[in-house]
């Protein structure tokens, strides 16, 4: 199942409104979703290097949009919506062991981790910081940095880089920053940890 629809995601990137698809796309998959955005944005930015911004821009807006439905649902449905979407997905254990280790602090280092290199899948996050009440504002303001931080990175060496850069970022950047994240979360719970 998750092969066809990472195949169905790509192919939305030759179509005259990828651009909505992309933003669909990136919105859907920080609450439901299972694909994430890259697989669109990647093709798109690099048979359009002149609109690689842009479309960072749209697929950071939209993911946020997606963060924030993400935060709704756990906040106000998670029984009746989020528990079924994780269930589905098989991150419902995932969800409460992250859930039992969260406070606000760790709910910052998993957006910012989920954000850049999907550290936990951003939809989990989301749904979790709904479910705990972290401040709305504060989570909109994480989302922003964490997402746009990603889109436009990817954007910046897709336009400096082109097609030599593709392999790279497909194969090696994603295994460099979740080394990268997963040490912050090792760090972050070696300190609570200490402190506990």
């Amino acid at each position: 199942m998750l092969r066809g629809l990472y195949d169905w995601t790509l192919s939305l990137a030759a179509r005259k409104s990828a651009q909505w698809w992309l933003a669909f796309i990136a919105f859907v998959e920080s609450s439901i979703f299972l694909v994430p955005a890259d697989v669109l944005f990647l093709p798109m930015a690099l048979s359009r290097p002149d609109r690689a911004y842009r479309y960072a821009l749209i697929a950071t807006v939209a993911s946020v949009l997606g963060g924030i439905a993400g935060w709704f649902i756990g906040h106000y449905a998670f029984e009746a919506v989020a528990k079924p979407i994780l269930e589905f997905y098989g991150k419902y254990d995932e969800f409460t062991k992250l859930q039992n280790e969260a406070g606000v602090g760790f709910i910052i280092l998993m957006l910012v981790t989920s954000g850049a290199a999907h550290l936990p899948p951003i939809k989990v996050v989301t749904i979790l910081s709904g479910v705990i009440g972290v401040n709305l504002l504060l989570f909109i303001g994480l989302a922003i940095v964490a997402r746009g931080a990603r889109f436009m990175l990817l954007a910046w060496l897709l336009r400096r880089y082109g097609e030599s850069i593709k392999e790279f970022i497909e194969k090696r950047l994603g295994t460099i920053i979740g080394a990268g994240a997963a040490a912050l979360i090792l760090l972050y719970m070696l300190v609570r940890y200490a402190h506990g």
